[in-house]
């Protein structure tokens, strides 16, 4: 099947969800922000509906069910905000890096992601097959592939699929120093890291696309409620059950 050049691509009826994990609320400037509104830019020219969503802004309760009101919590955010994160083809966690690691926000959306794992769609997969993952860390200290291998692992584990160079970051010098949209950074300018926003962006069209087109993920020894009621999709010793 030939694909359309880059330039007439339309990926109309995809749904992007951003989550920006920074700890700064709204309307405090994110450096993340700045490089998820690069991605966002490529996203949106060729059809996307993109959604951010700064994660502090809202009322996300700590934990790793559903909805965490029935759990002690008064309220969660977190119920309204999965109908959107159900709805959508790709889903990329952006965050910051502090002490070499993710925020805590951004572990605190990944929990949470994690609540719903054991959903099934109606083929009787898990919930998230069919549905890409991208990474973006942004920071001015070194921890850009730590954060994206465990933002990439958690979403993989999930049920996510993941496409090539799916993560993208900027740190600057190691060490205190300027942020990615700070004056004279050099962030907006660095090819490295524009390079790999683009080409993230346009792996995670590309493979929801795919997916997209044909109905989800493939059916066949990955269905949940088969292997509950007994399937062993040819596992080599089905009596240990």
């Amino acid at each position: 099947m030939d694909t359309p050049h880059w330039q007439d691509a339309d990926f109309t009826g995809l749904r992007a969800m951003i989550f920006n994990c920074t700890l700064k609320r709204s309307p405090e400037k994110s450096h993340t922000q700045g490089l998820i509104d690069v991605s966002t830019a490529i996203l949106e020219k060729h059809g996307v509906e993109v959604e951010v969503l700064r994660a502090v802004d809202h009322d996300i309760a700590t934990g790793v069910y559903p909805d965490m009101t029935e759990h002690g919590w008064d309220s969660d955010a977190w119920p309204q905000i999965w109908k959107r994160v159900q709805a959508s083809d790709i889903i990329v966690i952006a965050g910051p890096i502090w002490l070499g690691d993710n925020s805590s926000v951004t572990k605190r959306v990944i929990e949470r992601l994690y609540a719903m794992s054991g959903m099934t769609n109606d083929r009787g997969q898990y919930i998230y097959y069919g549905k890409v993952g991208g990474a973006i860390v942004t920071g001015n200290e070194d921890g850009i592939k730590h954060c994206a291998s465990n933002i990439l692992y958690s979403l993989q584990h999930l049920g996510c699929s993941i496409p090539p160079n799916a993560d993208a970051g900027w740190i600057g010098e190691a060490g205190p120093g300027p942020s990615y949209l700070d004056a004279g950074s050099g962030g907006p300018q660095n090819e490295f890291t524009q390079r790999n926003t683009t080409f993230m962006t346009w792996n995670l069209m590309h493979l929801a696309w795919l997916l997209k087109q044909g109905g989800g993920f493939p059916a066949g020894g990955n269905e949940r409620v088969e292997w509950d009621r007994g399937t062993s999709f040819d596992h080599p010793n089905p009596e240990y059950r």
